[in-house]
């Protein structure tokens, strides 16, 4: 309780869950909108989009965190759920594939900003290292709860109104966040000067590559978006087209996912307690390779079955956050604190490069060629991922071992010995 206590993290904490909320309404409501506009076509379209917004994260990301202690950071956050409001609300009012993804394109390059930006904003406003450690995990819980309130107020909410609605409350939602996060004291970082942009952009990403933990993470990342893919990308057509479901029951459909998500996700604290990060996220690689096998089982067969379909979704949903929670955990205890926003960023960007990868798999393969195939060359880097993990990240490097043995270089170019 003492980490909501302080006022101003209280606040941005809030802001982040509104506009999470928003997010996710809006990622029912575009794959819906593509459904609209592209009937069959829709995973194309919809990959295109999503395809978009990783090459936005994976590009701006980076420099929006070296230059996040150089800005008025609190006007700058301001600004950008100002544009993402702005954006959202014009989504509603298309009425060509192309003009969705002009607007995807400008959403996400302003959400790709304001997520390194906030996390950097974080370290300043929560000073005590315990409440910080609590303020990381609060964030990893709030993008849990999207992946499931999401998609259900999503499907009430289409019980009774057009999915454009929906974009709307999105909008809402940014210009609610905006509010909050205008009224938070955020404290503006005066420039060091002493390292370049790009310096200072790929200090996260070097970090990753020369740390055995992280390079798992990153090929744990491949494992989440291959089997991520599928739920995001082909549960519109799947349940539309195989299932014969209505646009509530896409929702639903996708809420199944997030509810094993949330599900483990408040299993695993005590679970963590007295488990390896390690342990428990190679069981959710194993997880998600089964699960990923089972949705390419179901395809081949041919026979579409509701329960087979939200089983195989709701593992799915397990197995992702048996991986991506404790991850805060692994960073955290590979990066002194003021590297840490740098080495978030790194996963966000890093993280989303294994999702730009999955997203045409999933959507332009499963339209042109069938989902039997586009699934199975998922199952393939999911089993890819999953295999390249545990070599990157041996058992018996611990993480005592690792701080004692690297040499973290910090952004200005000065090593210091962890």
């Amino acid at each position: 309780m003492s980490l909501f206590a302080i006022r101003d993290f209280r606040r941005l904490f809030s802001a982040q869950i509104i506009a999470l909320l928003g997010t996710g309404l809006a990622t029912v409501a575009l794959g819906l909108l593509a459904y609209d506009l592209a009937g069959p076509d829709a995973g194309a379209v919809l990959a295109t989009a999503l395809t978009i917004k990783m090459l936005m994260y994976v590009l701006i990301a980076p420099v929006a965190a070296a230059y996040a202690g150089r800005l008025p950071r609190r006007l700058f956050l301001t600004l950008l759920d100002v544009v993402r409001a702005m954006v959202v609300l014009a989504l509603p009012f298309v009425t060509e594939v192309w003009h969705v993804y002009v607007l995807i394109g400008l959403l996400q390059a302003a959400s790709a900003a304001f997520t390194p930006t906030f996390q950097a904003v974080i370290p300043d406003i929560v000073a005590e290292e315990a409440d910080y450690t609590r303020a990381l995990s609060a964030s990893q819980v709030a993008y849990t709860m999207e992946s499931l309130l999401s998609p259900v107020l999503a499907a009430v909410a289409l019980t009774f109104m057009s999915f454009n609605w929906l974009f709307v409350g999105t909008s809402v939602g940014f210009v609610i966040s905006a509010a909050l996060v205008l009224s938070t004291r955020i404290p503006d970082v005066a420039p060091s000067g002493r390292a370049s942009v790009w310096r200072r952009a790929t200090s996260g990403m070097r970090l990753f590559f020369r740390t055995p933990r992280l390079r798992g993470v990153m090929a744990l990342n491949l494992v989440v978006a291959a089997s991520g893919a599928i739920v995001v990308v082909s549960t519109v057509n799947y349940v539309r087209d195989q299932l014969g479901g209505t646009q509530a029951d896409v929702a639903w459909m996708l809420a199944a996912s997030g509810g094993g998500t949330l599900l483990i996700a408040l299993a695993l604290p005590r679970i963590l307690d007295r488990t390896p990060e390690r342990t428990v996220m190679m069981a959710g690689a194993a997880v998600l390779v089964g699960a990923v096998l089972a949705a390419v089982a179901m395809a081949t067969g041919g026979v579409a079955s509701w329960l087979a379909t939200v089983s195989i979704w709701v593992f799915i949903g397990g197995g992702m956050a048996m991986i991506v929670t404790p991850t805060g955990r692994v960073i955290r205890g590979s990066a002194a604190k003021q590297d840490l926003p740098a080495a978030f960023a790194a996963q966000f960007s890093l993280s989303h490069l294994a999702w730009l990868v999955t997203y045409p798999i999933a959507g332009w393969i499963g339209t042109v060629s069938g989902m039997t195939v586009a699934w199975s060359i998922l199952a393939v880097l999911a089993i890819a991922g999953a295999v390249a993990a545990p070599l990157f990240w041996p058992r018996a490097q611990t993480p005592a071992a690792e701080v004692g043995m690297l040499a973290r270089t910090a952004v200005d170019g000065t090593a210091v010995q962890r």
